[in-house]
């Protein structure tokens, strides 16, 4: 079966996804599969690998694949192969769009579809769904960045233009300090900070607007950071809860890829009925956006109450031999090789049903 393995993209998410795209090259069975990967640049330019495969198979983080050929024709390049593994993060990769490439010319194609993808990746919208859905989460505000200055948007999505100043003191009459400030659409946590009074609130509103338009501000509920993962699309196979110890105030993008202090504690220590809540809310928050294949739903649950807030949905999560999803299924007893096969029989399965 020949494997096409996108990685790389044009999000600030781009050394995960090589990371993630490696590791994945790495462990898929080649006496299964052949296997063509294909690296996307920050620009959006797409590359095939001139050489043999086991050249790209030893990158450090960070470091950029070499020996590439520009591919000229890409409809005709990934239309040779008979699935398509897209291990992309964030903008251009996670958002629905390269999806929708993979729907149109009718590859099967690992992973949520459109409507699920960009859901998953603008918080907003995905909150909304959950609030549908009566999914506990956090007190949050949305606030909009425009050419002109800030709009506050209410819960109804009414739109109010005022000064930065004025969005501050509507936030805080509604969110105590710590305020997490999130860009809604990024992932690996850029852009993430926790502002503790009103001139931080203000830097921070201002650095996350770098990354994304809208942006989304959070109460802090203090508690463990758990994480559960899922596989499947209409029996949905939910694992067990992982727990972040971020050695950091939050778990950052340092915490997560820099700070080796940072662990996880698998699995999480908390009581088996929290555990078992948790799992069914995974299924529930995967279905309610139209979830297929996979997805890392993150959540909260508080100190001292056990209450659980889910935090958000990730809907192609890290791939790395170190992620959070590949490791959660090993304590399942499915390893990281056979979660693949899984996932790319669950791409054609999904694939046949659309195009009945």
């Amino acid at each position: 079966m020949k494997i096409c393995v996108i990685f790389g993209g044009i999000s600030t998410e781009h050394d995960v996804s090589v990371a993630s795209g490696i590791s994945v090259i790495k462990n898929l069975n080649k006496e299964k599969y052949e296997i063509q990967p294909i690296y996307i640049d920050q620009k959006g330019q797409w590359y095939k690998y001139a050489k043999y495969i086991s050249k790209i198979e030893n990158l450090e983080f960070g470091e950029k694949p070499k020996e590439l050929e520009k591919i000229e024709n890409i409809i005709e390049a990934i239309q040779k192969n008979d699935v398509i593994f897209p291990v992309l993060h964030g903008i251009g990769g996670e958002d629905g769009s390269i999806q929708g490439l993979f729907t149109i010319i009718q590859k099967p194609y690992v992973g949520c579809g459109i409507l699920a993808s960009s859901i998953g990746m603008d918080k907003i919208y995905t909150k909304a769904i959950f609030e549908k859905a009566k999914i506990n989460q956090t007190k949050y505000e949305y606030i909009r960045k425009t050419k002109e200055g800030y709009k506050y948007i209410d819960k109804e999505f009414n739109e109010e233009k005022i000064e930065l100043d004025e969005i501050c003191k509507k936030v805080e009459k509604n969110i105590k300090y710590p305020i997490y400030v999130k860009p809604s659409n990024s992932g690996s946590s850029v852009g993430i900070n926790k502002a503790k009074n009103n001139n931080e609130l203000k830097k921070y509103i201002e650095y996350a607007s770098q990354f994304d338009a809208k942006i989304i501000l959070e109460e802090e509920i203090k508690g463990k950071e758990v994480e559960c993962a899922v596989l499947g699309n209409e029996e949905i196979l939910a694992s067990c809860i992982g727990e972040i110890i971020p050695e950091e105030e939050f778990y950052s993008f340092n915490a997560k890829y820099k700070d080796k202090r940072s662990k996880t504690l698998i699995p999480a220590e908390i009581p088996k009925e929290i555990s078992e809540e948790i799992r069914k809310t995974a299924v529930k928050a995967f279905k309610a956006i139209d979830g297929k294949g996979l997805s890392r739903i993150d959540f909260f649950v508080e100190n001292n109450t056990n209450k659980i807030y889910i935090n958000e949905i990730n809907t192609l999560p890290g791939f790395t031999k170190i992620s959070m999803y590949p490791k959660l299924f090993e304590q399942a007893g499915i390893s990281y090789e056979k979660l693949l096969d899984k996932l790319i029989e669950i791409s054609i399965a999904t694939h046949k049903h659309k195009f009945i």
